[in-house]
């Protein structure tokens, strides 16, 4: 009778494990890979690549499409996703510009911390870049130049928030200098500008950059970067140029809509420990000389407020307004 008892509790027992497994998500229906940068952008060729990994690993039962929702600085993004609430087949590629953007843009309805975070994946180092024949064949070329013409030589950017004119600000407060900044929608937009010699500067992420840089069309004059990068052994860091850069480094990772289910957050942080692992995305950090910063959870969370200090005090030493 005991054993009999016995059996038939550990059946009950064992009932919810089996309703759990039976229960948890896994997506019907197209992924939809949101983007806040237009085609070509870095956003925009991250997370291609991130969709092919998925593809060739067979990482997800459906298929994903990127989907961009360019303009206002990532706040339309950041507002779609967030409209998007309890829609497991809905993640977003963000940026540093996602945590900036609701600080400095009156527009701005969302917080980082309002949605859901799954990972960040890479930390991305920054090139100043110019055009091959350009007369700067250094950064303090191209500052002096500045000096000698305040305003008149022009960086093409993406938003105010960006790296790029983060990097911008530091530099002219220390120098001296002035030039322009014009902001485009996409990196497409951006690596026409200096190709066509309507802009002299643009200062983007290796990947965005790559083929430019590899086909000789485009020249690094320095680099953002803790140290210089193999690829571009002989191109001195910002340091190096004599320029002190506090810690801004670009974070990349995921985030989904608010509102998700326990099991939908756990597929998705599964899907990004797989990954990492694969030996495609290990070729990928080693090709595009990005630093791995593989966190979820409650360490995303800590580094998204990290990431988020250092830039209000970047903002407040350079004289960037903050609304929050």
């Amino acid at each position: 009778m005991k054993f009999g008892i016995l059996v038939a509790v550990l059946g009950v027992l064992t009932l919810p494990a089996v309703e759990a497994t039976a229960q948890s998500f896994k997506p019907t229906r197209p992924v939809e890979l949101v983007v806040h940068t237009g085609p070509g952008g870095g956003s925009d060729v991250f997370a291609r690549i991130v969709n092919n990994i998925f593809e060739q690993e067979r990482l997800l039962p459906v298929r994903a499409n990127v989907a961009n929702r360019s303009g206002g600085g990532g706040t339309l993004a950041m507002s779609y996703v967030a409209e998007k609430k309890g829609d497991p087949h809905v993640i977003a590629f963000y940026t540093s510009v996602w945590l900036t953007a609701p600080i400095t843009a009156k527009e701005a309805r969302v917080q980082f911390n309002e949605l859901t975070p799954i990972a960040n994946l890479i930390f991305d180092p920054s090139l100043i870049i110019v055009r091959t024949d350009s007369p700067y064949k250094t950064l303090n070329d191209f500052v002096e130049a500045a000096k000698k013409s305040p305003g008149q030589l022009l960086q093409a950017g993406s938003s105010v928030q960006a790296i790029g004119n983060l990097i911008r600000q530091v530099i002219q407060k220390q120098s001296g200098a002035t030039w322009t900044y014009v902001p485009m929608p996409g990196g497409a937009e951006r690596i026409t500008a200096i190709l066509g010699g309507h802009a002299q500067l643009l200062i983007g992420d290796p990947g965005e950059v790559k083929e430019q840089v590899h086909s000789r069309a485009l020249r690094v004059i320095a680099q953002m970067a803790e140290r210089r990068l193999p690829a571009y052994p002989d191109v001195p860091t910002l340091q190096e140029a004599g320029f002190t850069m506090p810690n801004i480094r670009t974070v990349r990772g995921v985030v989904a809509p608010p509102g998700l289910t326990p099991d939908a957050v756990a597929y998705w942080e599964s899907v990004f420990d797989r990954l990492v692992k694969t030996d495609g995305w290990r070729k990928y950090l080693s090709e595009s000389q990005t630093e791995e910063g593989y966190v979820k959870g409650e360490q995303l969370l800590k580094l998204a407020e990290e990431s988020l200090a250092a830039r209000r005090e970047v903002f407040k030493d350079v004289g960037i307004k903050v609304m929050r």
